[in-house]
């Protein structure tokens, strides 16, 4: 006989959340069987993708990307319509050119990553800041978004 911690239930269902997760693993469903395709070990298809977190307190949602290496005036970043794209170029390095090349992970070229935001955001107040190679987008939920506190009144 074996025996099951019990687990409580999630007590709020949030379907924007379950609906981006899915979409989450559609995505890595179709990325990741192309990767053995290519020689490189770049993503089939060219190109390359940073690894993204997406997080969120009670008046943020925060995206923090890894682009390490990169400058400022080599990435893009827009927001329409719930959508966060983030892109840019990571160039190859100029004083390597000519020399033999023993083993090469590091990858360079363009890349793209668009996140679903998992709720409204106050697009006038957005900011970006880069620090030690990762980039974090901080989006301001709109107020009908931020969790309210309703007080309990007695009455007699």
């Amino acid at each position: 006989m074996t025996l099951t911690r019990w687990e409580r239930p999630e007590l709020s269902f949030n379907p924007f959340r379950q609906l981006s997760m899915l979409r989450e693993e559609i995505d890595r469903l179709f990325e990741s069987p192309f990767d053995a395709l290519s020689d490189s070990g770049q993503p089939f298809m060219g190109g390359w993708w940073p690894a993204v977190d997406v997080l969120q307190d009670k008046d943020n949602v925060m995206v923090r990307v890894e682009v390490p290496g990169m400058k400022k005036q080599d990435i893009d970043i827009s927001l329409q319509e719930g959508v966060l794209t983030i892109s840019g170029e990571r160039k190859a390095e100029d004083k390597y050119q000519g020399a033999e090349v023993h083993r090469s992970e590091r990858f360079v070229g363009r890349f793209s990553r668009s996140v679903t935001l998992p709720l409204a955001i106050n697009a006038d107040k957005c900011n970006a800041t880069y620090q030690e190679g990762i980039l974090t987008v901080t989006l301001p939920k709109v107020e009908e978004a931020k969790p309210k506190q309703i007080e309990v009144k007695v009455t007699k």
